[in-house]
């Protein structure tokens, strides 16, 4: 039996060709692709702080386990190892979990809970404690369990787009949903077409989803802030804002927070 640190001991292996770059990387644009992760952690980190002071200061938590994932999934796609490979799809169950437990409204929560969001977080952190030791047990599926996940995260989206008429959250939202669905093809496409894009010689669909799922979290991140701040911030208003300059046709959404109570 293989170690668990050695090369190629986990059983997934994507559709790039293996150390055709160097002798030390499996596979190279898997691997540096996730640059994009350690770039926009750190710069949401920085962007969201005067948010994540008024609203949870776990917010810097999601951001963290966001380089994580990035990290993690770097050395997964340099190594194909087995601890790589559970290192980043458990660091992407706790950033899921994370952002349940920040913003999910109350209205969504278990009856059984009432609307405690201490309770509720007590259940997603058993729920996921219990996730990632079974995570362990087949972990060729892990993948397309928290890919499963997200897709409830995008139904609780869609409801809140057809209650609100805020038209900045109703932006945000369309360009969230649409670089997920983009990345989604790209993973599934890398995932189950890999022979057809081998004989194209492109097989690099992969390394795309990396890209674009970076670019996804911060606009999920924000469409959640705004959700969440329907429910849990009603005396404050959410502007949303965009890195480097709002002008720009293109750049990195964020929130900016002003009170509605106004002084005499």
């Amino acid at each position: 039996m293989p170690s668990i640190f050695a090369y190629q001991s986990s059983e997934v292996d994507w559709c790039e060709s293996n150390f055709q770059h160097s002798e030390l990387v499996a596979e190279f644009y898997n691997t540096f692709s996730n640059v994009t992760f350690l770039i926009f952690g750190p710069l949401m980190m920085f962007l969201m702080h005067p948010y994540a002071q008024k609203r949870s200061r776990y917010v810097y938590v999601t951001c963290f386990l966001f380089m994580l994932i990035g990290l993690f999934s770097m050395y997964f796609h340099m190594t194909l190892s087995f601890l790589g490979q559970m290192l980043d799809e458990i660091s992407i169950l706790w950033l899921l979990a994370s952002g349940y437990s920040i913003w999910l409204p109350r209205c969504y929560f278990p009856t059984f809970l009432g609307e405690s969001r201490s309770r509720f977080i007590c259940l997603v952190v058993t729920a996921t404690v219990v996730s990632t030791f079974l995570s362990f047990l087949r972990p060729t599926i892990n993948a397309y369990a928290l890919n499963a996940t997200a897709l409830h995260i995008l139904c609780i989206v869609v409801q809140e787009y057809k209650r609100t008429r805020n038209k900045e959250l109703r932006h945000v939202i369309e360009v969230s949903v649409v670089f997920w669905a983009f990345a989604l093809a790209s993973w599934i496409s890398d995932r189950l077409l890999c022979s057809f894009w081998q004989r194209i010689n492109f097989s690099y669909l992969h390394s795309i989803w990396h890209v674009l799922i970076s670019i996804t979290f911060p606009y999920g991140m924000v469409t959640m802030a705004l959700v969440d701040a329907r429910y849990e911030m009603p005396h404050e208003t959410l502007k949303v804002r965009y890195w480097p300059r709002d002008t720009w046709p293109v750049g990195l959404p964020y929130v900016e927070v002003t009170d509605n109570d106004k002084s005499c």
